[in-house]
Formats: structure tokens, sequence, C-alpha cells
């Protein structure tokens, strides 16, 4: 039984908790079997059973799998069309980063606390940034904003990114509210902007360059760091994305989408389906005529 029910939420089990403990497997087994277990046998049961704890990765429902991979098979001729214009790809992104401590995972000596110091600085003394990845040069692009991202703030960053790129500009984004309005509408009829905007499928921060680029800032800048106020955090921030110009291997090798991977993946199997044809239409064209009637 309770190898049936694990692998499914307590609740469908009858339990009314939020997860799997050696609590709730001692409860399940307590109302079915009318068995008091000891904590550790309950915890015990768990590890036999081959479970694991495991920080989970979150399952986006809305997310439309058939909506994606026509994405997937129009990004190839969107790279045939910017090889023939000379188009950028880039993909643009906004990130907060607050004041107080981004804990992460640290090294610490066995046996010592994982501390890290913070003035529990207010919740609106958050950096926020706009920024633009191109996945395939490894350039990047940041504006700082002044408050949330809007309608604005999102035609004033892509003012900026049309100003620093002479090429025609290709900008994938996803479907927040900023990504659209008046602004944005007033803006796109400017002569020759030579700029266009692509929405993501819903629910697809995976196929976006920018995500992995914010775990980056983290990872390097904010990580387990209480800095108490947005302009110490901005402060630190600032020479970050200004250092990311020297640094565009290393961007492409930690900005590659899962977009690129599919895209990829499709584009080797196209050529190698393309290869197998054509040998079959020359093997069947240099064959002796005589083995078709045998």
């Amino acid at each position: 039984m309770l190898t049936a029910a694990v692998p499914r939420p307590p609740a469908e089990a009858g339990i009314d908790l939020a997860d799997w403990t050696g609590k709730v497997v001692r409860r399940f087994v307590q109302e079915r079997c009318a068995v008091t277990l000891a904590r550790g046998g309950c915890l015990n049961d768990l590890h036999r059973l081959g479970c694991v704890v495991r920080r989970p990765t979150k399952r986006l429902l809305k997310a439309d799998e058939a909506k994606r991979e026509v994405f997937v098979g129009q990004s190839a001729a969107r790279r045939t069309e910017a090889e023939t214009t000379g188009a950028t790809h880039v993909f643009v992104d906004e990130a907060h980063f607050s004041a107080d401590a981004d804990l992460r995972g640290e090294w610490v000596l066995k046996g010592a606390p994982a501390l890290v110091d913070s003035t529990s600085p207010r919740d609106a003394e958050k950096a926020s940034y706009d920024a633009a990845v191109c996945a395939e040069t490894g350039e990047v692009e940041a504006m700082p904003l002044a408050g949330n991202r809007t309608a604005e703030t999102s035609a004033s960053f892509l003012t900026q990114l049309r100003a620093h790129h002479a090429a025609p500009l290709v900008v994938f984004w996803d479907n927040a509210p900023a990504h659209g309005g008046a602004p944005l509408r007033a803006y796109l009829p400017t002569p020759d902007l030579r700029l266009r905007l692509v929405r993501l499928p819903a629910d697809s921060p995976a196929f976006t360059a920018a995500e992995p680029l914010w775990d980056g800032v983290r990872d390097a800048v904010t990580a387990n760091t209480c800095f108490g106020t947005a302009v110490r955090v901005r402060a630190h921030l600032d020479p970050f994305f200004a250092g990311r110009a020297g640094r565009a291997d290393e961007v492409k090798r930690r900005c590659r989408t899962v977009l690129q991977a599919r895209a990829a993946a499709r584009d080797a199997l196209t050529a190698a389906t393309a290869i197998l044809q054509h040998a079959r239409r020359t093997t069947h064209t240099d064959a002796d005529p005589s083995l078709a009637l045998v």
C-alpha cells in the first residue's frame, strides 16, 4: 500500500498534509494497519522504498507541448532567415535582486552551522534590470530599472538595443503584461526600425537565454550576501554586467537554451534523413534492372 501511495501527494491517500515525511508515513500505517511505528522506522520505510529527498522542479501545467514543438520547428526557418538578413536574435527578460541575502548552498566545516548575516532590509530594497542575451554571440546588454517593468520601460530598452546594434534585431520575450501596451504600439512603427518581436510559448522559461544569466548573477554576486540597500546591490551588479563583454564564451556556454538544443537535434535528424533518402535513391538508380525481375 505504501509503495503505491508515496509517488502521489498525501492528500490522495486521505491525509491532509502537504508532503510525505516520517510523520505522514506513521499516520498512514496507523490508519490502515492499526500499527504505530517509531519515527526512525517510518524514515527507514521511505528509504527502503527507494525514496530520497530532492529539491523539486516545477512542472508548468499551463505549458502547451504542441505549441512548444511548433515553435522549435519555426526556429530553423528563423535561423535561416537571420543568415540571409544578418539579423541578431536576442532574448530579453527582467529580474529583481533583493538587498537581503539570496540564500544558496555554501561549504562549511562538517558540524558547523551555515549562517549568513542579514540586516533584514525592506522588500522594496531591490535592484531591477532588463537584460538581453544573444546566445549565438554571447553578447549581453542590461538596463537598470527605477521600479517594476512597464510597457514604457520595455520600449526604452528596445530603443537602447536598437541604438547599440546596427543589424536587424529579432527580440524573443515572454507574455508578461509589460511586453504589450500603448507605448510599444507607438514605438514599433518607427521608420526603418528593423526590429521584430517574437513571443515565446507560455510557461517556457527554459526557452530563453536570459534565465541562465540571472542564475549566473546570483551565483557570482548576490549569493549569501546581504547588501542592505538597493544602491549597494546596483553598485555590485553594474560592474558585473559591464564585465560580460569580455566573457562571451562563458555566456554562450551558460546561456545555451533548451530551444537551441531541441532545434539542433531536429536539424541533425532532418540532415540525417536527407542523407539516407539520397543514399536510397542512389542505390536504386545504380542497381541492376534485372534484380527487379527476381
